[in-house]
């Protein structure tokens, strides 16, 4: 077990290496990748995470395009109600 306290919001740069340290995994390109869900899932830790993340060049993964749809009946409100999600995963390139 660890003797890092899961709880309380992380304030040591060692502290925050090591937690994104444990979320991360290796992708198909050499890089790494964390999950968004992974990142939240840490509770009063993800703000911090995230900004160390930004901090040490780690990027949101780009959303995939939008393919275009046919008119039809619910064209428009498709997309009409696109809005910027926040990134599935953070990346950090080789």
């Amino acid at each position: 077990m660890s003797d890092i306290d899961t709880t309380a919001a992380p304030t040591d740069e060692d502290e925050l290496r090591t937690v994104v340290d444990r979320l991360a995994r290796s992708d198909r390109a050499g890089g790494r990748v964390i999950e968004r869900a992974a990142l939240l899932a840490e509770g009063t830790r993800s703000t911090a995470l995230i900004e160390w993340l930004g901090a040490h060049g780690w990027e949101p993964e780009a959303p995939a395009a939008a393919t275009p749809r046919g008119g039809g009946i619910h064209g428009q409100r498709e997309q009409r109600s696109a809005s910027p999600a926040a990134p599935a995963r953070y990346v950090l390139h080789p």
